[in-house]
């Protein structure tokens, strides 16, 4: 989602976006927090980065294949993926 004006950077909604909604979320500048008009999520700045950091994880392997499996209790093998291949 594009950033609709220069200035205070926008973050999207960690609580919309473990849903896969992309929401900005917006700043208040007389309480320093940022807040949500779709969940009413309401946080600073600290816990909107810890949380959307730990919503990363879900698109780690994103542009990863897997090769293969392993034996049991083995190494899941990954390889990178690039558009065109199987």
């Amino acid at each position: 989602m594009a950033q609709s004006k220069k200035g205070r950077l926008n973050y999207r909604c960690p609580n919309c976006f473990k849903r896969d909604i992309d929401m900005d979320m917006f700043f208040d500048e007389a309480k320093n927090e940022y807040y949500c008009l779709r969940c009413c999520f309401v946080g600073d700045e600290a816990t909107v980065l810890a949380m959307n950091e730990d919503i990363k994880k879900k698109y780690k392997r994103m542009a990863s294949r897997v090769v293969s499996f392993g034996e049991d209790d083995g190494p899941i093998v990954y390889k990178p993926h690039r558009k065109g291949e199987r």
